[in-house]
């Protein structure tokens, strides 16, 4: 676009904002192609869209939007929440590119009442606006099916798909199937069955749908005391059967409170890229209707806007009229008739609480679904957790961690393990022999560690990590800091791990002096750093036995005068261990080595386990 063209742009742009009204509605943001790229709300029309070409905006998508528009288009209405429902129908029909995106929700079920002669009952995935009447749909597939299953022992309704009409059963047109004869059908095919019976059961079923249970119940409830006090018992005993069933179901639902009633409860979580929205209803105390969605993020939205957008979807979709919606926070939203509450105690709390714990489980689900699909999807999300925890400048894709281990000061090793994308990188785990520190000094030989490692990075030009940890608190991360930047001028972050009293991991500390990383010990971020330290200590551990254990055997073999490496080797490949060889008789040693090597062997080993020795026996001969 030429400069020219810009200017002309930009007067044709500030001539529409200029003349907008300051009244509630919505605007949408067109590009070169006439496409609409954008749908917005406002309760001022005027304010809000001056404010995308008054500054500049940090928000590099802010940004990028702004540049794609060519024309400004915009409706007026009445309210506030008129423009918050008509922002949903417009996105919903448009689908603009920078609006978020409603997770396609056709993988939930709904239920199907049809809208036949003689309407039929089912689950389905497709919606087809034909008249039939749906609800749902249930992000909870075991709550759909308790209802079908609940609405089939309570009404025997038809699940065939003949095309029934009236004339049809009068002209014997159609026959029973199997589920008349076994009696889960009343057969209305062939005119067993009244329509206007029919009808009734499709009614009662439509109110269990509905959530409205609690006015069937006491309505069977009457029906049956009517029919026993008329002594029609086999009659009142099926009513009872019924109203048992529907007894039953009742107490397995969430009930919160008898005095609530009609109100829709929602609850919000995002991250960077999505926003999860759970929506309960309550009716008779009971919650009658659930669905958590997702909506994918396109701009900079705030949690405010997701929710209010939410808000709208739901009651659209769900027919709400509920005169109290509860929230998590306020939304400085207002809708005709409607009063917004933040409950602070009391069963509307827990309430709230509920439907908190559901959009955080469907968040979390969502979370493992996408992980499997993309295993290094769940390590990106790890390594930023951490960087936004600890305030890095990048994410920490290589970690190391350093140990000691040792015993009074004795076979003193320190061991390094690295992790890349959060997960183990074995082949660049390092052990060490401590050089230069004699006695049990952990500090001093973590220095001596740190030293090597980094100097021979740097000689090398080798791989720098993005984050340190070391395995203990305060003084072990002091220690490695003065090595890492005082000496060795390297600006490598430092965290530590310290332990409580019974060697278990229960804080993470960073920054100097170290302060206390608040984080939950059941996080994945807790556990990996966990991990980390296990695996450092285990590796340590691993190195220290097996260098005792090396010790140990060459303080046996080795000071032996006349016995050389090839046959402590094959001594050691036979016999396993110092102990079993000593334990050797005679023969066994001489069959692998000879008698003269045997003899040495035996006198040595014994000599180490006696207090004195005794004189050799003398050998025996066959005459």
């Amino acid at each position: 676009m030429t400069t020219e063209e810009k200017e002309q742009l930009d007067t044709y742009l500030k001539g529409i904002v200029l003349n907008l009204p300051d009244s509630p509605g919505c605007y949408q943001y067109l590009n070169e192609e006439k496409e609409i790229i954008y749908v917005g709300k406002a309760k001022n029309l005027k304010r809000r869209v001056y404010s995308y070409f008054s500054k500049d905006h940090q928000s590099r998508k802010t940004a990028m939007l702004v540049s794609k528009i060519r024309d400004i288009k915009y409706i007026v209405v009445n309210t506030e929440e008129d423009a918050l429902l008509l922002e949903n129908n417009l996105i919903k029909r448009y689908k603009p590119r920078y609006n978020v995106l409603l997770k396609d929700d056709k993988t939930y079920p709904s239920i199907c009442v049809t809208n036949e002669y003689f309407p039929r009952i089912f689950k389905t995935r497709n919606i087809v606006r034909n008249g039939a009447t749906y609800f749902g749909p249930y992000s909870h597939i075991p709550t759909l099916n308790a209802l079908l299953e609940l609405i089939k022992n309570l009404y025997p309704l038809r699940t065939c798909h003949l095309p029934l009409s009236a004339e049809g059963i009068r002209a014997g047109k159609y026959n029973v199937c199997l589920e008349y004869h076994i009696k889960n059908c009343k057969g209305p095919c062939i005119g067993a069955q009244s329509r206007e019976d029919y009808l009734q059961a499709i009614q009662e079923a439509k109110e269990i749908l509905k959530g409205n249970t609690a006015e069937i119940s006491r309505n069977m409830l009457k029906e049956m005391q009517a029919l026993a006090s008329e002594m029609r018992f086999e009659e009142a005993q099926s009513i009872k059967r019924k109203y048992e069933l529907l007894e039953s179901y009742r107490s397995k639902s969430e009930v919160v409170s008898n005095v609530l009633h009609n109100i829709d409860v929602f609850a919000i979580e995002d991250d960077e890229q999505s926003a999860y929205v759970n929506y309960l209803h309550v009716t008779n105390g009971s919650i009658n209707q659930a669905f958590t969605f997702e909506y994918k993020k396109r701009m900079n939205e705030s949690t405010e806007d997701l929710l209010a957008l939410g808000i709208a979807e739901m009651r659209a979709r769900y027919k709400s009229t509920s005169k109290e919606i509860i929230v998590p926070f306020p939304l400085g939203l207002e809708m005709e008739g409607v009063s917004f509450t933040i409950p602070q105690r009391g069963d509307k709390k827990k309430l709230l609480e509920l439907s908190i714990l559901n959009v955080k489980q469907y968040k979390l689900d969502r979370l493992k679904q996408a992980e499997k699909l993309n295993p290094e999807q769940k390590s990106v999300r790890l390594m930023k957790e951490i960087q936004d925890a600890l305030h890095l400048e990048r994410m920490p894709l290589h970690i190391e961690c350093f140990d000691n281990s040792n015993i009074s000061g004795t076979n003193a090793v320190a061991a390094c393990v690295v992790f890349k994308k959060c997960k183990p990188s074995k082949q660049d785990y390092r052990k060490y022999n401590i050089k230069t520190v004699s006695g049990p000094d952990d500090y001093a030989s973590m220095k001596e560690v740190v030293r090597r490692r980094y100097t021979r990075a740097i000689e090398e030009q080798g791989e720098l990590p993005d984050l340190i940890i070391t395995d203990g608190g305060r003084g072990q991360m002091e220690v490695v800091r003065e090595v890492v930047e005082d000496e060795l001028h390297l600006h490598i972050p430092i965290a530590g791990l310290a332990k409580d009293d019974r060697h278990r991991t229960n804080e993470l500390l960073f920054g100097f002096p170290p302060i206390v990383i608040g984080m939950k010990t059941d996080s994945p971020v807790f556990r990996l750093m966990t991990q980390i330290q296990d695996e450092v200590h285990r590796f340590a551990i691993t190195f220290h036995r097996e260098k005792r254990s090396k010790h140990q055997t060459a303080s046996a073999l080795d000071s032996i005068k006349g016995i050389g490496e090839k046959t402590k080797t094959l001594l050691l490949r036979k016999f396993k261990s110092v102990k079993r060889i000593r334990e050797a008789s005679f023969e066994e040693l001489s069959a692998e080595i000879g008698p003269a090597k045997a003899q040495i062997i035996q006198e040595n080993l014994r000599k180490e386990e006696l207090p004195t020795v005794s004189e050799p026996e003398t050998p025996s001969f066959k005459a």
